[in-house]
């Protein structure tokens, strides 16, 4: 259903609430920002991501937007988001409030559907409304949006770190407790046997006696999971859509090796990836690539698009050039990347210029008798 909308006309006070004008200050950072930013253009753009002809009214967008403008401008949860409303009279003013208000305003987990409601070009155009506000109030020069810098880097699953032992049991526990709430009488569930083989996995491996943690614990943990596919698929006759998923993740994990490029990594989130980062800290990170683009001079993120599958660097430049394009309104003439983005997929007319190149090639005696990077 479409969002409840404000009452047209003058507002009326109430005999037990009192205006949030009147409690806050003028001269406050968010109350000078709610006259700048444009909180129109949210209903209009996102206005078709709203159902006419089912379930209860939506929630209204300002206080969507809002709450999640103060959740990512002060590094919140969304539980915490929430709670914050209730002791800030400046947040709920921001959020559109009139009177201020006691209860919660939403449930925590309307957070989380509202981002699915802003997938795509939602989140773009409240990065858009950033720079525009920005633009506004004169804390962006449009000459600014014009040079850009283009990176990637991984944004990490919160996941843990995935052995075959671990997926194993994971697999077998989600397939147990699906059969379960369907009403699938299961031979055995393994559920004693898989945790005391489990723990001896994570102990052999723990005194690097590898092959009693593979051959032995991680084969017998592999088995146990198939006979509980098999078992369900005997004597599941209607599978439903979350039993099938589930059924084709065990089935892809079963069948994976070690060499395969398509693993799966996690249960719950089975679109992770691996990334070599190439660092001595850290060697690989689970998650996706994520292109960024800043501008040059003041470092205001004017683009933000994941990517998925693992692409090569120069691969994303002509996606994130434009939606760079689409959030700023203008045309970036100059964009700075490291040299990964050699051999780049961008064809427009927008300049790119590598970095590092000098240093890379700097005569050896002016690197301390090295020719690598200083």
């Amino acid at each position: 259903m479409k969002p409840k909308k404000k009452p047209e006309g003058p507002i009326q006070s109430e005999m037990l609430k009192v205006f949030l004008k009147d409690i806050v200050s003028d001269r406050h950072p968010l109350v000078q920002l709610v006259d700048m930013v444009d909180w129109e253009v949210f209903e209009e753009k996102l206005a078709s991501t709203f159902c006419d002809d089912n379930g209860r009214p939506g929630l209204p967008v300002r206080l969507m937007v809002g709450l999640h403008y103060l959740k990512y401008t002060y590094a919140l949860s969304d539980e915490a988001v929430v709670e914050g409303w209730i002791e800030n009279p400046y947040w709920q003013y921001f959020c559109g409030g009139i009177f201020f208000e006691h209860g919660f305003p939403i449930d925590p987990s309307s957070m989380t559907r509202g981002r699915e409601r802003l997938h795509g070009v939602g989140l773009e155009e409240l990065l858009g409304e950033t720079i525009r506000t920005g633009l506004r109030g004169g804390f962006i020069r449009e000459g600014e949006l014009k040079r850009v810098n283009v990176d990637t880097t991984v944004q990490g699953k919160d996941i843990r770190f995935p052995t075959d032992a671990r997926l194993y049991d994971r697999m077998r526990e989600r397939l147990v407790e699906a059969a379960l709430e369907r009403g699938i009488a299961l031979r055995q569930t393994y559920a004693r046997k898989g945790k005391i083989a489990l723990r001896r996995q994570s102990g052999y491996a723990r005194a690097q006696q590898f092959k009693r943690a593979q051959q032995r614990q991680t084969k017998i943990l592999k088995t146990y999971l198939g006979r509980v596919v098999r078992n369900i698929e005997r004597k599941a006759f209607d599978l439903d859509e979350g039993l099938v998923e589930l059924l084709a993740l065990a089935h892809r994990l079963l069948g994976q090796e070690r060499q395969d490029k398509e693993k799966l990594y996690s249960i719950h989130e089975p679109h992770v990836e691996c990334i070599s980062k190439g660092k001595i800290h850290k060697k690989y990170e689970f998650g996706c690539k994520v292109g960024i683009a800043t501008t040059a001079k003041e470092n205001w993120a004017v683009s933000s698009l994941a990517f998925h599958g693992n692409l090569y660097d120069g691969h994303t430049l002509q996606q994130t050039l434009d939606q760079v394009e689409r959030v700023t309104g203008f045309h970036p003439h100059q964009a700075s990347c490291d040299l990964g983005y050699r051999g780049h997929n961008y064809e427009g007319d927008c300049t790119i210029l590598p970095t590092g190149i000098g240093r890379q090639f700097r005569h050896p005696s002016k690197n301390g008798g090295s020719g690598g990077r200083p």
